[in-house]
């Protein structure tokens, strides 16, 4: 086992690491920003390091500071947590040149899975569903309006190198498919440093439904079981909850068995998730490959009782899994929402400031991962979500009775939140019979 981590993340994320280091008797170093002085995870950590100024590219994307950081503390590995350099695959591979273990899959595995299409390239050779669409990257929007008349309209535009729904565009024809071609390249190329697209058939009324595995470095691969991620807006994730409430048992056997077949085949190790679509006949499609720990995790371990950034630690110091697949057990149903500074009234306005009465919610089945607290004054330059809440019921109805009693408990006091935004969800019918797609969310709220 590794004597110290370093965190290389901020917010709630880095305080259930720490937790876990806590819990495993290794030691954590936790890396800050300025804007983060105050922050509640410093005061549980062994060591705390400033990194920089406020912005993420002066601090937490700055890959040199923070491998100095690792260094100054003598550490033996790094956790990136997720977002920041989680999926960065430089950042992977300078970590295993400076002998520090990064805690996640090999730099290789990264690229590979990180690049969509040829992510997609995989899943075929895995024998895994894949969306009908382009047979590699598309050069120029002439291509994509021969291969859209081949799958058939509608179609989706995808960034290779993209994420959080950016370099995305949906085309019902041939006029708007050559617009929105040049505007995706555009924008991919902005946020990525890579233009590069690809094609899909759109599938209407889609799930999203996403499988967690674990892999360790002795050959094996373990499925979770899947969540439900489709209550979404804009591609960003809202409410998360597993198992997922439409799976048959036939179904959530294939679907695992999918994903385990795609993480033998990209040589994965660590934590790692298989993200579906799956259409009204129950057909599902790979739609790509997530190689770190996912934000809405929780679920998964409430679900099983298995602790995953305890279990991403164990792998990458070597450890083989201490379970197998028929060792994984599905109890009851979970359900998270992520408590994001914003305002739903206007347009989802960011609204960092200053907390005032801060009370979490308990009880029977309620998890809270937060780092809020009274008076914290929540910084403006990095993503708004300051809290996880997450229930845990024997069964549907009764978790999602949870969490309302539990959002209604939940005070916190300064800001605007989307805590108002989950109680119309939860309460809508459609929600209730587990009757939704991706685009519930922006038709609830007419946009």
């Amino acid at each position: 086992m590794f004597r110290r981590i370093l965190v290389a993340n901020r917010g709630e994320i880095a305080l259930r690491i720490i937790r876990a280091c806590k819990e495993l008797g290794v030691e954590s170093v936790v890396v800050y920003s300025e804007a983060d002085e105050d922050a509640l995870y410093r005061r549980f950590a062994d060591e705390t390091i400033c990194i920089g100024p406020p912005p993420s590219a002066s601090s937490y994307l700055d890959i040199p500071r923070i491998i100095s950081a690792a260094e100054v503390a003598n550490v033996d590995a790094i956790h990136p947590g997720y977002g920041f350099l989680s999926e960065n695959s430089d950042f992977a591979d300078i970590c295993r040149s400076c002998k520090i273990a990064f805690i996640g899959p090999s730099p290789e595995t990264i690229a590979m899975v990180g690049h969509k299409a040829r992510a997609k390239d995989l899943a075929r050779r895995a024998e895994v569903p894949v969306v009908p669409g382009s047979d590699g990257l598309v050069d120029n929007d002439e291509d994509a309006v021969g291969i859209a008349a081949d799958i058939g309209y509608p179609v989706m535009i995808k960034a290779a190198a993209g994420g959080g729904g950016r370099g995305m565009r949906i085309a019902h024809s041939e006029l708007v498919l050559k617009k929105e071609f040049m505007a995706a390249r555009t924008e991919s190329q902005a946020a990525f440093n890579d233009g590069s697209l690809y094609l899909e058939k759109f599938i209407e009324r889609p799930r999203h439904v996403e499988v967690q595995i674990l892999s360790d470095h002795h050959g094996n691969v373990v499925h979770l079981g899947e969540r439900d991620c489709s209550t979404q807006r804009r591609h960003q994730k809202l409410i998360e909850e597993a198992p997922c409430p439409v799976l048959t048992d036939e179904l959530r056997r294939k679907m695992g068995e999918a994903a385990v077949r795609l993480t033998r085949a990209a040589e994965y190790t660590n934590a790692g998730t298989v993200e579906f679509l799956l259409d009204a006949n129950g057909d599902f499609y790979f739609m790509e490959m997530n190689s770190r720990l996912q934000v809405e995790h929780p679920v998964t371990e409430m679900i099983t009782g298995i602790d995953l950034v305890k279990e991403q630690i164990r792998i990458a110091a070597g450890e083989p899994l201490s379970f197998s697949q028929e060792d994984v057990e599905i109890r009851g149903h979970a359900i998270e929402c992520r408590i994001n500074a914003e305002d739903p009234d206007r347009n989802f306005r960011p609204s960092p400031g200053r907390v005032g009465l801060y009370v979490p919610p308990g009880g029977p089945g309620v998890r809270v991962d937060s780092h809020l607290f009274s008076n914290y004054m929540i910084p403006s330059h990095y993503d708004s979500m300051v809290a996880k809440v997450i229930v845990h019921r024997a069964t549907r109805e009764e978790a999602i009775a949870s969490m309302e009693r539990a959002l209604s408990e939940f005070v916190v006091e300064g800001i605007k939140t989307t805590i108002p935004l989950y109680h119309r969800i939860l309460r809508h019918a459609s929600f209730r019979a587990a009757d939704i797609d991706t685009s519930f969310v922006e038709k609830l709220l007419g946009s």
